[in-house]
């Protein structure tokens, strides 16, 4: 029996009492892809992207071991809800606009001390001041550079479009923005290098393209480890009490973390592993969070159809967004009907294997994303669900 087989096995004796659709975290996988990710980060905290996870008992769970410590979260409204709900260190990982989340920030001494907004643009704390409705509290700030590589003069950028902040001078002026208003303070820098950290290097059946993406990704690390130093150098000119400086994420946690001037790095995904982390050549992790769906349909030979799971990831468009059937191993979707909104066709030998009510275990493209699909997790520790924990969505909450 292979490695996965004797999985799908322990899966389904696991929920051979739940109704599928369901959804599981294998606890063992999930805690050796934490171990891993602080063995890569060589000493350096981890702070975990709460995007990435979705779920309140496992952030806790992952917090609760060394070396991972602090949140980044993706929308101020959930920052404010988790630092309610207990964790002191929330990192804002974007701008917002949430003119009612920034005046309760403002009126609260509790929130104002546990969560850091992001800034790039003296717009934004235009935003923040004329929301605070009365609110004194100081506001934590910090500043996000802009990674992307640019080339030939700037005429190609690789990179996503985020921070207009490339340049040291450009971070630096903006520091002195935030020092010089009343009502904030400077506390850190944060980078993300999407290109390297979430561009896997190692695309199947693709060699030439990922000989490119590594000749890419070593050019953008030397660039930006350069840059990245020069503005941590001008920000502290300005800041000298700086607490942190923030960059990687689970891609590339081993060569953020060999950088000075980094102090934490960033990572969520490499604790589920969803499909888009198996194209790297610089780590293998354990993939955690799967999602069932039952047989329901026997339309002929080599093809079964299961119910739903057309659950496509953010991003560009294309078949690399969609989840993937993963156990048992061997089945493909239709080429003509993909992933179902209500039905999935799937195609191959072991379809004649599988009998009505039967579950296809499928591994989503991205880490979070698949908790606003579901309510719950089980917990799956061997054969045997443990327990079962809310989702955001499962708490009534759909922040994005």
């Amino acid at each position: 029996m292979t490695a996965r087989a004797a999985d799908r096995a322990r899966y389904d004796r696991a929920t051979a009492q739940l109704d599928a659709p369901v959804a599981i975290v294998d606890l063992d996988a999930f805690d050796a892809n934490a171990d891993d990710l602080v063995r890569r980060a060589g000493g350096k905290p981890i702070r975990v992207a709460s995007k990435s996870v979705r779920c309140r008992a496992l952030l806790e769970r992952a917090l609760a071991k060394d070396g991972l410590t602090g949140i980044m979260s993706f929308t101020l409204a959930e920052s404010l809800w988790l630092a309610r709900s207990g964790f002191d260190d929330v990192l804002l990982a974007y701008p917002s606009a949430d003119r009612a989340a920034y005046a309760e920030l403002a009126a609260d001494p509790k929130l104002a001390r546990a969560v850091t907004v992001m800034a790039d643009d003296p717009a934004q704390l235009d935003l923040i001041d004329a929301a605070r409705e009365g609110g004194r509290e100081v506001v934590r700030v910090c500043l996000e550079l802009d990674t992307s590589l640019k080339l030939l003069g700037g005429r190609v950028r690789v990179g996503a479009r985020r921070s207009p902040l490339h340049s040291p001078a450009q971070v630096a002026d903006m520091a002195r923005t935030v020092a010089r208003r009343p009502g904030f303070t400077l506390v850190g820098i944060m980078a993300y290098e999407g290109h390297v950290a979430g561009v896997g290097d190692a695309v199947a059946g693709r060699p030439l393209r990922s000989r490119a993406i590594r000749l890419m990704q070593a050019a953008a690390r030397r660039e930006l480890a350069e840059r990245r130093a020069a503005v941590v150098r001008a920000v502290r000119a300005v800041a000298p009490d700086l607490e942190f400086v923030n960059g990687g994420g689970t891609g590339s946690v081993q060569h953020t973390a060999a950088e000075d001037a980094v102090t934490e790095i960033a990572a969520g995904s490499g604790l589920y592993v969803p499909r888009l982390f198996d194209n790297y050549t610089s780590f293998r992790g354990r993939p955690a969070a799967l999602f069932a769906q039952p047989v329901v349909r026997r339309p002929g030979v080599g093809v079964v159809t299961v119910l739903g799971g057309g659950y496509p990831a953010s991003g560009a468009a294309g078949a690399d967004r969609l989840p993937v059937p993963y156990l048992p191993e061997g089945l493909r979707y239709d080429p003509q009907e993909g992933a179902g909104e209500v039905q999935t066709p799937l195609l191959g030998s072991p379809a004649d294997d599988l009998l009505i009510g039967d579950k296809v275990w499928f591994r989503h493209a991205k880490a979070g994303e698949l908790c606003e699909r579901f309510d719950t997790l089980h917990l799956v520790e061997g054969d045997r669900v443990t327990a079962a924990v809310p989702t955001y969505r499962g708490e009534g909450h759909t922040f994005l």
